[in-house]
């Protein structure tokens, strides 16, 4: 049987804090979008989609503001 869990330290909400500035969503993409995003980081070595996803929205951003 196994021994049981000490939740008395435990506490509620995410595990990793957010960091200042970033704002956690729920966001619904298209499976080939993901996956393309996915296999960037892959191919890289590491890292995470989400950072990745992140810089590419930034550069679309400040590619569309230098657009008359």
């Amino acid at each position: 049987m196994k021994p049981e869990s000490d939740f008395s330290q435990g506490r509620r909400g995410a595990i990793e804090p957010i960091q200042s500035g970033k704002t956690r969503i729920t966001i619904a993409l298209d499976d080939d979008i993901l996956e393309w995003f996915r296999n960037r980081v892959r191919a890289s070595g590491g890292g995470d989609y989400q950072t990745l996803l992140n810089q590419a929205l930034h550069e679309y951003i400040q590619n569309r503001a230098e657009q008359p």
